[in-house]
């Protein structure tokens, strides 16, 4: 269970509290990952649930593709809408309108040929024109709310993963 306070630290660049899993590199896993989805293909397979929204701004995200600079996608969930965000906020794909906190869903993320792919419980939803570098997934709880929103700072996002599985292919 990924739990991020409201109240929380944040990180550089970051006005909202986290506590998510990035996806490292190398033999040992010591190095951050940095990948192109112009070559190869670079999958995420992701089972979880949204269990807690901070009650004054009730947003989280879920899981990403994020690069050296900012985010290339964001699975989000506000309220009830369950979300695919993209191109800094100014286009979004929706997985499920009505989600229920709670219940667990299977989420692919598969990037290649200059595209995202997004799937949700085995649909294809999104498939976007996006292409870059840098690029690392990341899943967890990504709180987007704090005190300066009104939020108390014990309110919290809950993100649990079941199972996560990256693989990537050249």
């Amino acid at each position: 269970m990924f739990t991020a306070n409201a109240g929380g630290v944040t990180t550089e660049g970051s006005n909202y509290p986290r506590s998510e899993l990035r996806e490292m590199a190398g033999p040992d896993r010591a190095d951050k990952a940095s990948w192109t989805n112009l070559s190869g293909t670079h999958v995420m397979d992701v089972r979880e649930a949204v269990t807690q929204l901070p009650p004054v701004k009730s947003h989280v995200v879920a899981a990403q593709i994020h690069d050296a600079e900012d985010d290339v996608i964001e699975v989000r969930l506000e309220g009830q809408h369950l979300f695919v965000e993209y191109d800094d906020g100014k286009g979004e794909v929706t997985l499920d309108p009505a989600y229920v906190l709670g219940t667990p869903y299977d989420l692919q993320i598969a990037a290649s040929g200059g595209r995202v792919r997004v799937s949700y419980d085995g649909e294809r939803k999104a498939d976007l024109p996006l292409s870059g570098e840098g690029w690392y997934f990341k899943a967890g709880s990504y709180v987007q709310s704090n005190p300066s929103r009104g939020e108390q700072p014990t309110a919290v996002g809950s993100v649990v993963i079941y199972a996560l599985h990256v693989e990537h292919t050249p």
